[in-house]
C-alpha cells in the first residue's frame, strides 16, 4: 500500500503525483477510559478523509517541566536532570499565543524521567489544548507495558516515545521488552516516537524490524530522525535510509527542532532541499512541524520556529495545501477528535 516516490532522486516528484487519498491509518481518541482503535481497524472504518476540517496550527513536538518552585513543592526533577531553561506551562502558553499556535503534543521530558505527574497535570488542566506523549520505560522487569497502559487508559496520553539510550547497556529496542511496549502501543492505537539523537544509522534496522513485525503501530521520527543536510557519504546514507522508511505506510516524519539539524542560522534555509525530498517520499500528509520548545526559544524564539517553516516552504516551493498538512492537518489527522475546541 505504501507509495514509493523516487526517494533517492535529487529532483522531487511533482506535487500533482502525490496521492493524498492513500493516507495510512489514523487514530480516534474516544475517552480517557476507552482503548483507541488499532491502525488496521481505522484503515477500514470508513472515515471520511476528504471532509473539510478547521485549519489550525499544531506543534507536534515540545516539552514542559516544572518551574523551580513547582519542583520544590510537588514535581521534583530527576536527580542530575535539572533544567537550565525555563519550560513551565505558563511560559509555553505565552509563547503559543504570541506565535499563533493552537495546540501541541507534549513529549515527556527527561527532566522528570518516568515521573509523568507534571505533564499529566497540564493535560488535565488544558484537555483541548494538549495531547501527551509519554516516555517508554524499558526496564527489564517489563513494568513499562503497565506504565504505558496506565498513562494511555487512565491519564489519556496519546503517544509514547522510545529513547534508545534508556535501554539497558548492550540491548536494543527490538528486545523482548521493546517489542512488548511497541506492540501494545499499536493495540492501544498510540503512535511511537523515536529519538535517534546519535544518528539514524545506529537505529534504523531496529525501526525497520519493529515496523515489519508490528505494522499496526504508527511511528513518528523525531527531528527528521536527526538527519542533517548531507555533506559526506555517511550523512548521505543516513538521509537515504530516512527516505527509504517511507515504504512503511505507518511512518511519519517530524519536521521539528530545525535548529538541531540545520547548519545555518534562522530561517534554516539549507533544509529546503531535504524538506522537498521528504515531502516527495512521504507526502505532506505524513510530515508535521514541531518546535522543540523550550530549547528553541534561545535559538530563534518560539514564533521564529513556526515562521521558519514558511520561509523554507517558499524555497521548495510547497503548495499552500501541503504547508497546511505540515503545520497542523497531519497531526490532527493522527489524533482525531483533539484540538477541535481549542
Amino acid at each position: 500500500m505504501a507509495v514509493r516516490l523516487k526517494h533517492l532522486l535529487a529532483v522531487p516528484v511533482p506535487h500533482y503525483q502525490l496521492n493524498y487519498s492513500q493516507r495510512p491509518a489514523s487514530f480516534a481518541k474516544k475517552s480517557h477510559s476507552q482503548s483507541r482503535l488499532s491502525a488496521s481497524k481505522m484503515a477500514t472504518s470508513g472515515i471520511d478523509r476528504t471532509a473539510p476540517s478547521p485549519t489550525k496550527i499544531i506543534d507536534s513536538h515540545l516539552h514542559v517541566w516544572a518551574s523551580p518552585q513547582e519542583a520544590a513543592d510537588k514535581y521534583p526533577y530527576f536527580p542530575g536532570q535539572e533544567p537550565t531553561l525555563p519550560g513551565n506551562v505558563d511560559f509555553l502558553l505565552e509563547c503559543m499565543e504570541e506565535g499563533g499556535v493552537d495546540g501541541a503534543l507534549i513529549v515527556q521530558p527527561i527532566n522528570h524521567k518516568f515521573d509523568h505527574s507534571l505533564v499529566t497535570s497540564v493535560l488535565k488542566k488544558y484537555p483541548t489544548k494538549f495531547v501527551g506523549c509519554c516516555l517508554a520505560n524499558p526496564a527489564e522487569d517489563g513494568s513499562g507495558v503497565k506504565l504505558l497502559e496506565h498513562l494511555v487508559l487512565k491519564d489519556g496520553y496519546g503517544a509514547v516515545r522510545f529513547n534508545p539510550y534508556l535501554w539497558p547497556s548492550g540491548q536494543q529496542m527490538t528486545n523482548e521488552v521493546g517489542k512488548a511496549i511497541f506492540s501494545r502501543a499499536g493495540e492501544l492505537g498510540v503512535p511511537v516516537g523515536f529519538m535517534c539523537m546519535k544518528g539514524l544509522s545506529l537505529h534504523v534496522s531496529e525501526i525497520e524490524k519493529l515496523c515489519t513485525e508490528f505494522p499496526s503501530t504508527v511511528v513518528l521520527l523525531d527531528h527528521l530522525a536527526f538527519c542533517r543536510p548531507p555533506l559526506n557519504d555517511d550523512e548521505s546514507l543516513a538521509f537515504s535510509e530516512l527516505l527509504k522508511l517511507s515504504r512503511f505506510p505507518q511512518v511519519y516524519v517530524k519536521f521539528s527542532a530545525l535548529f538541531r539539524v540545520s547548519r545555518m542560522p534562522f530561517p534554516y534555509q539549507d533544509l529546503s532541499h531535504p524538506l522537498s525530498q521528504i515531502v516527495s517520499s512521504f507526502g505532506a500528509n505524513r510530515v508535521m512541524w514541531g518546535s522543540d520548545f523550550p530549547f528553541v526559544v534561545p535559538q530563534c524564539g518560539y514564533k521564529g520556529a513556526k515562521d521558519a517553516v514558511t520561509h523554507i516552504a517558499n524555497q521548495v516551493p510547497l503548495l499552500s495545501s501541503e504547508l497546511e498538512w505540515i503545520m497542523g492537518k497531519t497531526v490532527m489527522q493522527l489524533f482525531q477528535g483533539q484540538w477541535l475546541q481549542s
